[in-house]
């Protein structure tokens, strides 16, 4: 019998090409995410060890901190006094200081170099004969003087800049020439990262990113002999803060290496997800291919049980067809995942990241996984034909090629359908009342519920919804249309397994689409109907704050005709913590649109504070309300309620108050943004008298109206398109179930072909109806997925409401049709083999087959 299954293998080639090619997929898929994040976990592990190679202890500082009563406390870096203590220990070898921050480096025009958030600066702290081990000079030396600087080699390359040069260096105050001293080569992870990374001078890195005197970080190395826990030992009583942790090197690189792991973990879940989604939608195909041969094969199954083979012989022979195709899959598979992981890791290189070195791993484990996934898949999408191939009595079998499904096992179907949808959809709106993220999390599994439940009743929708078309192909196409329509719906558990795979990944698609576009719409909205400003000033790495003396420096140039910087901040009410932001009253009425429930923006002006709609509702708050606060630097005062404003999340705390008034109570700049206005409005002149107004300040970055949507909307549209190009792989598969599923049709129909044939269905005719059975198949299934999407949709927004202002559905009906469009595209596209086929049948041979 086993050598019967591997004939038949051999026998079917073509059709059992397209299942290994769909569990190829999903294994390639699933090995090439294992074997890329177990690569880069390696490597990036391997450089975190490299780091702290020669540090027996580490000691960070995490700043001032914050008590009960909201003062800060503790100092705000590592003092030069408790350095020094260090340093004379008996068993301390060396000591460095370290304080790193934001620093850009501006090309020859100017522009950033680099990555924003990956540009970094520190101090240069050479620990022996004047050189530090992590970094390679390959040109000069470190920096000696406060007006000197080195770069990383990568930097120094892309701007062109030679040792002696000058270059620009802008951190978050004003940017300033320096002399570079040298440049260097490093594995630092802003500069592996792709951004850059700039060396000062120690006091003049503390000037710039803490305070004289103070290190953010200590190295410490230990003598010969000294172990790293006894040292450590000896340090933690010097650095007794509660702020300040001190650990070992291994136990630091040991921690990085588990937070690496943690993080690649939660891409490799993500990516993983979208492979089981490809494997879910890839079991139809096998299914359908399996079914089809088995269908195929009933009288040579039905003669081999005639002639002694029992149930269980017959069904293990196809049983391990399935097994023969699952190893293949998974090894054809594990090789692809293999050229997969070398592919994303050259294309994130291309796109300027610089992975971190080292060979590609390739874990036992996915080896295992790639070979379970694929054999398992295959074989439990062989289950089913192989149980129906054991039923099938001998002589029933050889008087009947094609035995139709029973009323009775589909009424069972229709049955358990029913009960699964019906629970998913409970689930669903169990969720939607519920909201939040729990809430998701139910629609999620309400979700899972609803698309199995819509499989099972597929065979059910099927003939009423094609049915309904029936009229319409037939008037459109004649003949051939009616013909399809009435061949789609003939085995309706067939046509339901094809239009299922289609209908999963349009259920996705069509999801996420909705909620994109929603969710962009509404940003946009805020966007344009929120700001007034023409600019928007912040720092080029996204999160790091302006220098107070930028929006003073705006508010004096020519041509700027208004500016607010917008300052994060905080104070205390009772014992809870509340974020504000602070704007100059004169002038933010013109750069943002606030819309006020009660009273006036103008009272911002007495000294007043706006308090946004939900906080005044929470807080019982109105217009003429008074309480107390206390500031960052413990001060406490009294502030009145101006206006209560409609909440505007994402540009305005929930309380808004005089810039000066939040400032004059803290030492830090904390300006998140400054928004501008120009004489004459937005244009490119305008932009320039901006960027020219700030010096050119390469690490300063002046966004336009629409560069502030694009940046709103920008996460939103990436997710989108990374969405969309994983779930392609599974749409990919659902073609090829296409293919296979009119494959099926047109066997069966053979002689019946031959029949159309020759009472006159010419050659095109006869294309134009598998054509068409393919365009009603696709069709029928991606409506179905778009329905579906589109609730799902509706639900998970529904949660997402109380949270976003102005959130209302919006359907993207440009896109929904570009998903039937394709449906259509894909139905003729997988019609294009089988219809040749059976155009080509000889009318003659085609009448005798039975």
């Amino acid at each position: 019998m086993f050598r019967t299954a591997l004939r038949n293998v051999l026998a079917h080639k073509a059709r059992l090409l397209m299942t290994v090619l769909a569990v190829t997929l999903g294994v390639a898929f699933v090995s090439g995410t294992l074997v890329f994040t177990d690569t880069l976990k390696k490597s990036l592990s391997g450089q975190s060890a490299k780091d702290y190679a020669g540090v027996a202890v580490s000691v960070t500082s995490y700043g001032q901190g914050l008590n009960d009563q909201g003062e800060k406390e503790g100092e705000p870096g590592l003092s030069q006094a408790t350095f020094d203590k260090v340093k004379a220990l008996p068993g301390v070898a060396s000591v460095s200081g370290r304080v790193t921050g934001f620093a850009g480096v501006g090309d020859e025009n100017g522009k950033l170099i680099g990555s924003g958030w990956s540009n970094q600066g520190a101090n240069f702290t050479p620990v022996k004969d004047g050189k530090d081990p992590r970094y390679t000079f390959v040109q000069g030396a470190g920096p000696a003087q406060a007006d000197e600087i080195a770069l990383d080699k990568a930097t120094a390359d892309a701007g062109k800049y030679q040792v002696g040069d000058k270059v620009r260096v802008a951190t978050n105050a004003p940017v300033k020439e320096y002399s570079l001293a040298g440049v260097f080569t490093t594995e630092d992870g802003a500069v592996q990262a792709g951004g850059s990374l700039v060396l000062f001078e120690t006091k003049v890195a503390q000037q710039l990113y803490l305070k004289p005197g103070y290190f953010k970080e200590m190295s410490v190395g230990a003598k010969d002999g000294v172990s790293a826990d006894k040292l450590l030992a000896d340090i933690k009583p010097l650095v007794d803060d509660k702020h300040t942790e001190a650990q070992t090197g291994a136990a630091l690189a040991a921690k990085q290496a588990k937070d690496i792991e943690e993080g690649l973990g939660q891409m490799g879940t993500m990516l993983l997800v979208f492979a089981g989604i490809a494997l879910f939608v890839g079991i139809f195909l096998i299914y359908n291919t399996f079914t089809m041969l088995v269908t195929q094969r009933t009288k040579e199954l039905a003669l081999l049980r005639a002639v002694g083979a029992n149930r269980g012989q017959v069904m293990r022979s196809v049983l391990a067809e399935a097994l023969v195709v699952g190893a293949v899959s998974a090894v054809v598979g594990l090789i692809s995942g293999i050229g997969l992981a070398v592919g994303i890791r050259s294309v994130i290189g291309s796109l300027g990241a610089k992975l971190p070195g080292g060979d590609i791993v390739i874990a036992p484990a996915t080896i295992i996984a790639a070979l379970v996934i694929g054999i398992l898949v295959t074989t439990i999408a062989a289950v089913l034909p192989a149980w129906r191939t054991g039923r099938i009595a001998p002589v029933a079998a050889m008087g009947s090629a094609h035995l139709p499904s029973t009323a009775k096992s589909l009424v069972v179907r229709n049955v358990i359908g029913s009960v699964i949808s019906v629970l998913g959809l409970g689930l669903v709106m169990l969720g939607v009342s519920k909201g939040g993220d729990a809430g998701r999390m139910i629609i999620g599994a309400g979700a899972f519920f609803m698309l199995i439940g819509m499989i099972v009743l597929l065979p059910l929708l099927s003939k009423p919804v094609i049915g309904a078309v029936r009229p319409l192909l037939q008037k459109v196409f004649g003949v051939p249309g009616k013909l399809a329509a009435q061949n789609a719906v003939r085995n309706p558990r067939r046509t339901a397994v094809t239009a299922a795979s289609l209908a999963i990944g349009l259920t996705m698609v069509t999801t996420l689409s909705v909620l994109g576009v929603t969710v962009g719409t509404v940003v946009d909205r805020m966007s344009t109907e929120k700001l007034k400003a023409d600019y928007k000033v912040s720092m080029a790495d996204g999160t790091g704050h302006l220098d107070k003396s930028v929006a003073e420096t705006l508010a004096k140039a020519p041509g700027i005709k208004a500016v607010s910087p917008q300052t994060a901040g905080y104070f205390m009410i009772g014992d809870k913590f509340r974020s504000a932001s602070g704007v100059n009253p004169a002038t933010i009425g013109q750069l943002l649109n606030i819309e006020t429930v009660s009273g006036s923006v103008d009272s911002l002006g007495k000294g007043e504070v706006l308090v946004a709609e939900k906080t005044a509702k929470s807080e019982k708050l109105a217009v003429g309300s008074t309480f107390t606060v206390k500031y960052e630097d413990g001060k406490q005062g009294t502030l009145k309620v101006g206006a209560v404003y409609k909440d505007m999340e994402g540009l305005l705390s929930p309380y808004v108050l005089d810039d000066k008034t939040l400032t004059q109570h803290s030492d830090e700049s904390a300006v998140s943004e400054v928004y501008v206005n120009v004489e004459g409005g937005a244009s490119k002149a305008g932009q320039q008298k901006v960027v020219d107004a700030l010096g050119k300040n390469p690490a300063i970055n002046v966004a336009t109206r629409q560069d502030m949507r694009d940046e709103m909307g920008g996460m939103i549209n990436t997710m989108l398109n990374v969405m969309y190009g994983l779930l392609g792989m599974a749409l990919i598969i659902s073609v090829l179930g296409v293919v296979n599923t009119l494959a099926m049709s047109v066997f069966e129909r053979t002689q019946e072909i031959g029949m159309l044939r020759a009472i006159g269905l010419d050659r095109s005719r006869v294309k134009n109806m598998i054509r068409l059975e393919a365009v009603v198949i696709s069709l029928f299934g991606a409506a179905l997925g778009i329905v579906i999407g589109v609730f799902l949709a509706w639900a998970v927004g529904t949660t997402m409401a109380k949270s976003m202002p102005d959130y209302e559905l919006i359907l993207p009906w440009d896109r929904i049709g570009i998903f039937l469009l394709l449906a259509g595209v894909v139905g003729v596209l997988a019609a294009m083999w089988p219809a040749r086929s059976a155009a080509r049948l000889n009318m003659l041979t085609a009448i005798k087959t039975e």
